[in-house]
């Protein structure tokens, strides 16, 4: 279990590190996306042939797949549309919804009991977020991006969740980041429609910030949280990441200088997301006896 907890940790602090390569690469999200999941499927793709790891699979199980591989490209395609029509403060706080959503979507695709505590420690979150919301309209779109990426967020890994029970991780990752592209391709057209890119060739700038979001915070970042899935909950593993905010924010000050975009409630409402990511850390230490998972085969 702290195995798990260190590897998720550390992917939650590469997914706030996305924010800011977000920001800095300066196409249009949608194409974003598409570079990254072609980048990413041929990076991971080369080492999995490579070390001859690379399974084979079934066309029925590939078609699921690649469902939830589309779920992960929207979340990708909204949040980077919260960077850029937002900023990064705002994008980071946003995805702290996916606690409120995964405590109401697990329990319907795992057939659980819905968790009470869960769903208020979710609803605190979400306060938060209202908080900076109603005191920041000037973000509105953003935030919208936002919380559509928090819906994508938060179902991701729960349907991760049961696909790790059958596949290794990197065998996983690779054709759900395969079906992600397939689709997206098909989808982008349409997007392009009402968000329409500037250009559609990425800057040698653009290029580097991209290698590094892909070779670091998508090939390795994934790998690491699918890993840690295999043996803590999905709400968790979304309320963790609630702490993605504290270290985009932190860059975003750093690098962007942020803070003077932001006023006293978005601090209020961040703490309010702050308490609620703590008080579930204890309550899972503390008081929940989570069950062993079984380990996956790893890749």
């Amino acid at each position: 279990m702290k195995k798990a907890f260190i590897q998720l940790h550390t992917a939650v602090f590469l997914a706030g590190f996305t924010a800011i390569l977000g920001k800095l690469i300066l196409l249009n999200e949608g194409l974003l996306v598409w570079y990254r999941l072609l980048m990413s499927i041929l990076i991971l793709g080369v080492g999995l042939l490579y070390k001859n790891k690379l399974e084979k699979i079934a066309w029925i199980d590939f078609a699921k797949i690649m469902g939830v591989g589309l779920i992960l490209a929207f979340h990708w395609v909204a949040f980077y549309g919260s960077v850029k029509y937002g900023n990064v403060s705002v994008a980071v706080v946003c995805l702290s919804a996916a606690g409120f959503f995964s405590a109401l979507i697990e329990p319907l695709i795992l057939r659980k009991k819905v968790v009470m505590v869960e769903v208020f420690l979710g609803l605190l979150a979400v306060l938060g977020i209202y908080i900076i919301f109603d005191f920041n309209p000037q973000f509105k779109v953003g935030i919208i991006f936002g919380m559509i990426s928090a819906v994508g967020s938060a179902t991701f890994p729960i349907l991760n969740k049961k696909l790790l029970e059958r596949f290794s991780p990197k065998t996983l990752t690779f054709y759900e980041l395969s079906g992600g592209f397939l689709l997206l391709s098909l989808l982008l057209p349409f997007y392009f429609m009402k968000f329409a890119p500037q250009y559609y060739i990425p800057s040698l700038a653009d290029t580097g910030w991209l290698f590094i979001l892909v070779a670091v915070c998508t090939v390795f970042a994934y790998d690491l949280q699918l890993n840690a899935l295999t043996k803590i909950s999905a709400f968790t593993s979304n309320l963790t990441y609630n702490l993605e905010p504290l270290y985009g924010i932190i860059l975003a000050f750093l690098l962007f200088k942020e803070h003077h975009l932001l006023n006293g409630y978005f601090y209020v409402g961040l703490l309010l997301i702050v308490l609620a990511i703590a008080l579930q850390m204890l309550r899972v230490m503390y008081f929940v006896k989570v069950p062993d998972v079984p380990d996956v085969q790893k890749g």
